[in-house]
């Protein structure tokens, strides 16, 4: 009789135990989620995704190391728990090899930020708009508006071109004139054609120089520095105004020409 009482007197010690532990890890994995998440808020530069993923993984961390502890306290062995956790751990990584590569560059991704929603970039061998980033995907929307959704891994082992970093972009633009052209007078006109485009920074001061003699042209090149907001309207309307402007001046624009030569015999 007095054997079953100090088996009731043991487990009731042990729920009791287990219920503190339980309890105890509900309040420190609560403290632990909220914490990460203050320094979301605290670094607005870092995305809310990745901080929402650690806290997680740091609440559910912390309930497993509890069951875990409660298990040993009711006398079963967790040796060899954790050690099948482990293998079967290891054995969902190899098949989940992929996934788990475009989880690590999503956090890479959401943690070093190389680029952010609303910029158009160049990744994975797709360019447009990004719209979306998640721990797994990156979404971007073309030009034309399509959809792509770029895995992660591809995105993070890849070059990534950001065009919309900078606030400011250059604008190339090369311009060939006949070579019998008054050479001054062209630089007059395409300075004109700069000077009149108020997108146009004036600072770094725009280039225009001659810069190579072709086969049927002197070729200028102009490199004027925009707004990147305005980069590609500014390259439109120079170009229709260097031709425009060109062809009032009575300058021409010439194009490849090729001579055939035909012999009969």
């Amino acid at each position: 009789m007095f054997d079953d009482m100090d088996w009731y007197v043991q487990l009731g010690m042990n729920v009791l135990v287990a219920a503190a532990i339980l309890v105890g890890a509900f309040w420190l994995s609560g403290i632990a989620k909220r914490q990460i998440n203050k320094l979301g808020l605290k670094y607005e530069e870092l995305d809310d995704t990745l901080f929402l993923f650690l806290a997680s993984l740091a609440k559910y961390a912390i309930l497993a190391i509890a069951v875990v502890f409660v298990l040993s306290r009711f006398g079963i062995q967790t040796t060899s728990l954790v050690a099948l956790l482990g293998a079967a751990g290891l054995a969902i990584g190899l098949a989940l090899q992929g996934t788990l590569s475009n989880l690590a560059a999503g956090v890479m991704l959401l943690g070093f930020r190389p680029f952010k929603i609303g910029d158009y970039v160049e990744v994975g061998g797709h360019s447009g708009t990004v719209k979306a980033i998640t721990l797994f995907t990156t979404e971007i929307a073309t030009s034309d508006n399509i959809q792509i959704i770029i895995p992660n891994g591809d995105v993070w082992s890849a070059s990534i071109r950001n065009y919309s970093f900078y606030d400011r972009r250059r604008c190339d633009i090369v311009i060939g004139v006949a070579y019998d052209t008054d050479l001054k007078k062209a630089e007059a006109a395409l300075r004109k054609v700069i000077d009149a485009d108020k997108r146009a920074l004036q600072d770094p001061e725009p280039f225009v120089k001659v810069t190579n003699l072709g086969d049927s042209s002197v070729d200028f090149t102009l490199r004027v520095w925009a707004l990147s907001s305005d980069y590609g309207a500014l390259k439109s309307a120079l170009l229709w105004g260097i031709k425009e402007e060109l062809e009032a001046q009575g300058i021409e624009i010439p194009y490849p020409t090729s001579t055939h030569i035909e012999i009969k015999g």
